[in-house]
């Protein structure tokens, strides 16, 4: 399991090259909106050579281009959004509100979630994948509520959808309190907890189309006060284990509950090849990450994203991230 003091340690050498590129970061921080769904900034650097060791070995795939995507006009969205199997997202509303860009522009955002997926990318689909079972499915959670966990989630799907030759199915697992949808802006009928409840039969129903050629979404669904039960039902591990083998170039992200409290969160986990664990900075406790990181299954690939990494000395703002293991 990943030595989570390194994790934490690398803050400082960080901060110290943060301040080092200010002048240039200060350019892009004017024209960037930064936002986060938990009042904190973010922003970010590239590339921390100090924190290496901390890195999964890359196997040099190569950079994707945005597959073109835009919203379509008012008179294509109202025909997309009649249909209960499709959704409307207005990836122009959500560049604005400081998430991945979906267009031909190179943000700093964009540029920060390109390093981390390529990771997760590379664990999936590249030489690792052969020691490593259910490498496309990655659940992103944290230690407790309010550390930022959903704003990565979709950061990281949006990033993911770039991608050339890969589809995204992004899960709002976090069926105890659902947030993809509010964040997403739309407004799906049915859900995960309808399947595992029974009340739909067929995974198809659930599954969302996007205006996002190759992003797919299950939403959470309504609340049921049996919702613990029913992720850590067999019908769930039985979802799960579809998701992983029914399309090759499938990655599936999920946005789970918190670790701590929640039982369900390390069943999922137990069933997919990585996690990405989101530290909130100057809040997070050693002990509660410590005591989370402990839940997971000692085979997952355990990365970490530290956010909320607020520098005030250059009036810049870090997003510092670290991903590895034992």
């Amino acid at each position: 399991m990943t030595d989570i003091n390194k994790v934490l340690q690398t803050k400082k050498t960080l901060k110290e090259e943060l301040k080092q590129q200010a002048k240039a970061r200060e350019e892009i921080a004017k024209s960037i909106e930064a936002k986060n769904t938990t009042d904190a900034v973010f922003s970010a650097q590239d590339d921390y050579s100090d924190a290496e060791e901390l890195h999964f070995t890359a196997t040099g795939e190569s950079e994707s281009k945005a597959p073109g995507s835009s919203v379509d006009s008012d008179e294509n969205t109202k025909q997309l959004n009649q249909n209960a199997k499709h959704v409307f997202i207005d990836i122009n509303r959500l560049e604005e509100r400081g998430f991945v860009a979906l267009n031909e522009k190179r943000t700093h955002i964009n540029e920060e979630y390109r390093g981390i997926k390529r990771k997760l990318l590379n664990n999936a689909f590249g030489a690792l994948s052969n020691t490593m079972e259910r490498g496309n499915l990655i659940v992103v959670t944290s230690a407790r509520p309010n550390e930022g966990k959903t704003f990565n989630a979709i950061n990281l799907a949006l990033s993911i959808a770039l991608e050339k030759d890969k589809t995204v199915l992004f899960v709002d697992a976090d069926v105890l309190k659902p947030s993809v949808s509010n964040e997403l802006e739309i407004n799906p009928q049915e859900g995960l907890i309808e399947y595992l409840s029974g009340e739909v039969n067929d995974v198809s129903d659930i599954i969302y189309q996007t205006n996002i050629d190759t992003l797919r979404i299950i939403p959470a669904g309504k609340t049921h006060h049996l919702s613990n039960e029913l992720l850590a039902s067999e019908r769930m591990v039985q979802l799960v284990e579809e998701f992983s083998t029914r399309y090759p170039d499938r990655v599936v992200v999920f946005d789970a509950p918190p670790l701590l409290g929640v039982n369900e969160t390390t069943i999922l986990a137990e069933l997919s090849g990585q996690a990405v664990i989101v530290v909130e900075s100057n809040k997070s406790k050693l002990a509660e990450v410590r005591e989370a990181v402990s839940l997971l299954p000692e085979n997952l690939a355990v990365g970490f994203v530290m956010n909320k990494a607020l520098d005030t000395s250059d009036r810049g703002y870090g997003y510092y991230y670290g991903y590895g293991q034992e």
